[in-house]
């Protein structure tokens, strides 16, 4: 197991030793004098591992490690230390070095701090991809036609190098498509960087995807973009309708020429990164209204997909909310919940214009707020129980939920039935058979009963008393 190291001491004996060391066992290496030759080369290369040394004349390890953390957080360093200087290396790990080691802790030392600083990122980047590999198959949950489709697309797309544009409305999973491609392709073991172009300002976006460098503009300081961050993996640019004009002729460039410009300087820098870009706009409308380039659009649009709102494929909501249930339980350290088959209906009828994402916050709160092992029609918010007023969709008007239909039918007198009485006795009648119904439906199990009807458990002890209801009640 061997990698690329770069080792940072004002010694040249020193650097030259660890050098050697790591070059006889196969290992890439290199070497700075100083903070400022080191963070030059950590601009432009990437290093498995940094060895520091901590007392320097120019900038001590202290400096240098807060600046490297700061540009490149999940770097890895070690610390070079001697005698005097061993209670400012433990420091140094609080400031997150990896390890530190004296320096005449011998060649064997050296070598085996240096497999366990690898092992320690092969485990690190194994478990990132398990997490984002989980995340991405969550949008794939379902066996409907459009989602057999949005496989059968991913499974021919990811293993290429192709962009990808991914269409759709809000809370569809767009992002969860863009990372299932990652996790598919031949870049899965580099990173996977994500932009919200619509939530960063636009005078802060450039230097956000270049990078910049110090004094560029009013408190710039020199660091890596986005761009240079997803080097040999995968950027996702997500929202990039909103982008601005100025800034889609950079992106542009950068798909054209394959490099990059930091903000303030003129030095170029290769990247290599697969974009897949992401929108909720109709970026052909955009393009004939002058907001967004042709060019770049054509230059993205390789392959589109389109990711489909939820209540074009709702017969996978029962997959996806079971799921959703699964995982809110476990995250929340809650005792394991279902759904009531009548509560997935619902579920089933209703539009989601949030659509998965909407659906997700749902089930979300149902398990943190829902008191019982069975999540009930009483536990769901009104909206979601009575659908909104109207809803257009291509199919016409979003109906009721039939089952809310069928329940104002089941109660109300016929219409050939003459109404008499007085419209106390009309509610009170109303109310005893609402009452009676649940309690039968149930078994006469209070608790459930309560729940069903949206009362407390108290509330409904006193009705019962109230209307002198009995198991043999009709």
């Amino acid at each position: 197991m061997t990698g690329r190291v770069l080792i940072i001491d004002d010694e040249k004996n020193i650097r030259k030793t660890v050098e050697m060391i790591h070059r006889n066992a196969g290992w890439q290496a290199a070497s700075a004098a100083n903070g400022t030759e080191a963070l030059a080369q950590l601009e432009h290369t990437r290093f498995d591992i940094v060895y520091l040394d901590l007392v320097m004349p120019e900038k001590d390890g202290i400096e240098i490690l807060r600046d490297i953390k700061e540009r490149w957080p999940d770097q890895l360093v070690v610390i070079l230390t001697g005698n005097a200087t061993i209670e400012r290396a433990v420091g140094a790990t609080k400031l997150g070095a990896f390890d530190f080691l004296e320096k005449d802790c011998g060649k064997e030392k050296i070598l085996l701090t240096s497999k366990n600083a690898l092992e320690y990122r092969s485990l690190t980047e194994e478990n990132r991809m398990l997490r984002t590999r989980i995340a991405g198959r969550r949008v794939l949950l379902g066996s409907s036609r459009v989602m057999q489709n949005i496989a059968e697309q991913l499974s021919k797309v990811a293993p290429s190098n192709a962009r990808v544009l991914i269409l759709g409305e809000s809370g569809t999973g767009k992002e969860l498509i863009a990372q299932a491609i990652h996790d598919r392709s031949q870049r899965s073991a580099g990173p996977f960087i994500k932009v919200n172009c619509a939530a960063i300002p636009e005078e802060l976006i450039e230097a956000e995807l270049f990078g910049s460098v110090k004094g560029a503009f009013t408190g710039a300081e020199t660091r890596e973009g986005k761009f240079q961050a997803a080097h040999g993996g995968t950027l996702l640019l997500d929202e990039i309708g909103d982008m601005s004009l100025r800034v889609q002729t950079k992106v542009l460039r950068t798909l054209q020429e394959g490099e990059i410009s930091k903000v303030g300087s003129n030095q170029t820098i290769r990247v290599d990164v697969r974009i897949i870009a992401a929108t909720n706009k109709n970026l052909g409308e955009e393009v004939a209204k002058g907001t967004f380039r042709e060019d770049l659009y054509f230059r993205l649009n390789v392959v589109p997909i389109v990711a489909p709102p939820l209540r074009e494929h709702a017969e996978d909501i029962p997959l996806l909310a079971k799921a959703f249930v699964e995982e809110y339980c476990e995250e929340n350290g809650v005792p394991s919940k279902k759904l009531d088959d009548p509560v997935v209906e619902i579920l089933k009828r209703y539009p989601w214009p949030g659509n998965v994402r909407e659906l997700r916050n749902q089930i979300e709160r149902l398990v943190i707020m829902s008191p019982g092992r069975t999540i009930r029609i009483a536990d769901l918010s009104a909206e979601i129980r009575m659908g909104p007023a109207s809803f257009a969709t291509a199919e016409g008007m979003y109906p009721p939920h039939p089952s809310l239909q069928t329940s104002a039918a089941q109660f109300a007198p016929s219409h050939s039935t003459p109404i008499t009485g007085s419209l106390q006795d009309a509610k009170r009648t109303f109310e005893r058979t609402m009452i009676l119904h649940a309690l039968h439906e149930n078994d006469w199990n209070i608790s459930r009963a309560a729940q069903q009807l949206g009362l407390e458990r108290t509330n409904l002890h006193k009705k019962i008393r109230q209307l002198n209801l009995r198991k043999d009640s009709k």
